[in-house]
C-alpha cells in the first residue's frame, strides 16, 4: 500500500470493511457524524478514490463503494508504524500501553495467552 489513510479515511474504511459495498449516505449514516455534512463525506470518499483505497461502481444511478485496501494488511503496517514512531520499535511497549489503558476481558486475557503460547512454541 503506497498510500497510508488518514483518519477521516480509515473511519470511512472501517465502514466498509464491517458492511461491505456501501453507497456514500450509507457510509455517512453509519458514522452518525453530527459535526460532519453528507457532502464531506462524499468528498473525502472521491478523494479516497483518487488515492485509490476504494473503488466505485458507477453502473447504476447510485454509486456504490467498495474497499480496495485490505484490512488485515493496513492494520499490520498501520501498528508497525506506530511500533516504529511511537515505541521506538518495541512491540512490547505498545501491548504494555494498550493493555494498562483499556480494561480487558478475561476472554481477551485468554485469547492473549494463547497467541504468546504459539508465539513461544515457534
Amino acid at each position: 500500500m503506497s498510500v497510508k489513510p488518514t483518519e477521516g479515511e480509515m473511519e470511512i474504511l472501517q465502514v466498509l470493511w464491517n458492511k461491505g459495498n456501501c453507497t456514500v449516505r450509507e457510509v455517512h449514516e453509519a458514522l452518525n457524524k453530527k459535526d460532519s455534512g453528507y457532502t464531506t463525506t462524499l468528498k473525502l470518499m472521491q478523494i479516497m478514490l483518487e488515492k485509490k483505497l476504494v473503488e466505485r461502481d458507477s453502473s447504476s444511478r447510485t454509486h456504490i463503494y467498495r474497499a480496495l485496501i485490505n484490512q488485515e494488511k493496513t492494520q499490520q503496517l498501520l501498528v508497525n508504524k506506530m511500533i516504529d514512531n511511537v515505541f521506538n520499535g518495541s512491540a512490547a511497549r505498545l501491548v504494555m500501553q494498550a493493555l494498562g489503558n483499556k480494561t480487558a476481558s478475561e476472554e481477551e486475557i485468554n485469547l492473549i495467552k494463547e497467541y504468546l503460547d504459539k508465539l513461544k512454541d515457534n
